[in-house]
Parts: C-alpha cells; structure tokens; sequence
C-alpha cells in the first residue's frame, strides 16, 4: 500500500514532464486546429441589428495599461465609422475581431496629437486587411486635408513597398492613403449632417476645446437608437442641447482632483514642465461630475465616461476619479476600458455593455 502511494504521485509527476516537454507541438497542433475559426470570426456582424459602439481607446496622452488613445468604432447595420484615432485603437479593433477591413471612414474630433497619431496605422490596416480598392475616408472639420496630406506623404514609402511585395491582392494601389473630407464646424445651436447612408445619420456639433479649433462632438441616430460623442470639451450647454434623450453619451472626463495632485506634487520636486502642463489642461476639460450633470441635463440614458485623464493605475483611484458622479447623474455611469462594447439593439431601449477581448 505505501508503494502505491508514492507510485501514483510520481506517475502524475511523470505524466506532467512529458506534457511540459511537449507543450511547443501541443500548442501548434491546438493552434491549428482552431486558427480558422479565430481568423473568419466577424464580431461585428454577431451583434445584430441595432447601433453598436466598441471602445478601442478610452484613454489620454498619457500612459494606461487598460486604456489606449482615443478611438471609437460605430457600427449601424453596413457601416462602421472610426471615431478618433488615437495610438493602439487600430490594433485593438483587429484584437477585437471588428473587421478592420471593413471600416467605411474615420471622424475626428480635433486634431490634439494624441487623436490622430494613429490615423496612419488605422489607414494601413483597413487598407491591407481586405485589399481595400479606395482610399479611407476621413471626416473633419477642415483642416483636415492638412493632417490627411501629411500622412499620405509620411507614408508614401511604405504604401510603395507594400504594393511591390504583395501586389494588388494585398495592397491596390488604388486603396492606398486616404482622403480628406472636410466641412464646416457649424455655430451653436446648428449642425451638420456629415453622414447619411443606409438609415445612419450622423451630426456633427461644435464643443469648446479652447484655445483648440475646430472642436467637435458627433451624435448618431439609427433605427430608433442614438449615441452622442462629446470629443475634447469643457461642459458644453451645445453638448447638452444635442444630447438630448440619447440613449448613450460618451463623454470625456478629467479628474481636477487628480491632476491637482499631481500639479502639487511636480511643483514640490521642483519639475516646471508638468507643473506648467497640469495647471493648463484644468480649464479645457470636464471633469467626471460636470460630464454627469450634463448627462442628467440631457436625459441621457447612460454614461460612459472616455478619455480618462489622469491614468488609473493605482487601487482606489477611480473611487477618487468618480467621487460625486453619483449625486450628479441619476442613470447608470460606466468608467470605460479598451474592449468594452456597448449594444443598443433595435425596438429596445437596452444598453447593453459586452466585452471584445
């Protein structure tokens, strides 16, 4: 009896060793076993009817292990719209499995650095995944044929070797680049339809961003169902006016308490430039209780608070990040990461929150 209580064990340890050495061809043989399925699956076509936004970055300039650039990706029955293109986004819609390929054109709010330095990866991908044969769209209020200008030519090497190598099947160069589409940021109180296909309409409307111009939010409307994306602002009453009874408003939001810390703590060691930076940024931002004031202004149904400002890394920051919100909107309040997915089925008033990753 002792022996076959020391054999069993040892057997069981055996067994383990044989499987750890073996773990390399293991793997493979799993990975190819399942590698199609991973590579056919469209998780946009999954979601069904309705108006569906995925979070491919929630986050600011700054450094946060959850949250990437600012980007947004809509989709409404045929289309899907890039909102922002902030560093890492498109990565994060190829890891989300939202057929990148598939991207119709991409909305800026403002042309700030960190929501547009990934605008040249968004192209390429959408570009190469399904041999695009047209250049990528993208919408802006003008100026933009600057930025878009840019980066064709920044990119001009790189689009010639591609083609070289793959040849049309990849890379057409009829598909390369991308084109700008400019309009006119309107007033207060009006709007401009910057999108109208297949039963989407998107608006567009002016926010305060100052001294950044042009600043711009989005809203979008389909079967029913809306959504309302703020871009960079200070607490808009414009905001507010076109948010009314959205189902969804994304709105940007930066912790003052935060970034007062952090503003103390670069002029206790003596660093002038954060010192200058965080004392700046105070007075063209909202804060996470002005963003849920004006969701509660607006009747919105839900808020989703994006761009996080200053990173949350730490245990109880977001405690810290959403102290008062609570009090200030009456409705459900998600603090967003990379990944989220938010459902708003057809003929439903639901907001649903899924994960892509």
């Amino acid at each position: 009896m002792p022996r076959k209580r020391i054999l069993f064990p040892a057997l069981i340890m055996l067994l383990l060793l044989i499987i750890y050495s073996q773990r390399a061809p293991l793997m493979l043989s799993v990975m190819e076993r399942n590698l199609p399925t991973i590579m056919s699956t469209d998780v946009a076509a999954e979601l069904g009817e309705g108006l569906h936004i995925a979070i491919c970055g929630a986050g600011g300039p700054l450094p946060d292990p959850k949250r990437s650039g600012a980007c947004m990706l809509v989709i409404a029955g045929e289309s899907i719209i890039v909102i922002d293109a902030g560093s890492g986004g498109a990565r994060n819609i190829n890891r989300m499995r939202l057929g990148m390929g598939n991207v119709d054109a991409v909305m800026l709010t403002h042309f700030h650095s960190d929501h547009i330095d990934g605008l040249g990866e968004v192209a390429t991908l959408r570009w190469v995944s399904t041999g695009n044969t047209s250049p990528l769209p993208v919408i802006a209020p003008e100026g933009v044929e600057k930025i878009v200008e840019g980066f064709n030519l920044a990119y001009s090497f790189d689009v010639q070797y591609r083609h070289d190598h793959h040849g049309d099947t990849v890379a057409p160069l009829s598909g390369k680049g991308m084109i700008a589409q400019g309009f006119s940021t309107p007033a207060d109180g009006e709007a401009a339809i910057v999108w109208d296909q297949d039963g989407l309409k998107v608006t567009a409307f002016r926010v305060s961003h100052n001294p950044v111009e042009p600043a711009v939010g989005y809203r979008f409307d389909y079967l029913g169902r809306s959504l309302v994306i703020s871009g960079d602002t200070v607490r808009s009453d414009n905001l507010e006016y076109f948010a009314k009874d959205t189902d969804l408003l994304l709105h940007e939001a930066l912790s003052m308490k935060l970034v007062k810390l952090m503003n103390r703590s670069a002029e206790k060691i003596g660093n002038k430039v954060m010192a200058k930076v965080t004392y700046d940024i105070l007075d063209y931002h909202t804060s996470p209780v002005e963003a849920a004031q004006s969701a509660q202004t607006a009747g919105a149904r839900h808020l989703a608070l994006y761009h996080i400002v200053p990173p949350i890394v730490l245990p109880g920051q977001a405690a810290i990040y959403l102290d008062g919100v609570e009090q200030a909107y009456q409705g459900p309040t998600t603090l967003t990461e990379d990944g989220m997915i938010f459902s708003l089925p057809a003929n439903s008033t639901d907001v649903l929150q899924l994960s892509g990753f």
